[in-house]
């Protein structure tokens, strides 16, 4: 798996594919921990289809993050992937910002 990234000084940003679902969440995870930076913000915004893998994987991602002192922190202004993140309660584990450029101004 190959995905879009940015780099902000000591943070990696990834934009997810349009689906995060089972076919992806293996696959996600091991993009997520292999990158350069292990503060990561994954851009959710151009994902239309989120089911339980998904979910799972960025679960899992955050923490193989933590045990490299990194972490996984979401960004998304879709209401329907933020609406995901409450019903599924990942927003009470996982930090979400409205903004990539909160999610990178909360690693400072």
């Amino acid at each position: 798996m190959k995905l879009p990234t940015e780099i902000f000084g000591n943070v990696v940003v990834v934009h997810t594919p349009e689906e995060l679902g089972e076919d992806h969440a293996e696959q996600l995870v091991v993009f997520l921990t292999t990158q350069e930076r292990s503060n990561v913000i994954l851009d959710i915004d151009g994902t239309e289809a989120i089911d339980s893998a998904g979910l799972a994987s960025l679960l899992e991602s955050q923490e193989a993050l933590r045990e490299v002192d990194g972490d996984l922190r979401v960004a998304t202004t879709n209401k329907v992937n933020r609406k995901i993140l409450e019903i599924t309660r990942l927003d009470q584990h996982l930090e979400v910002y409205d903004s990539v450029i909160d999610a990178v101004k909360s690693y400072v």
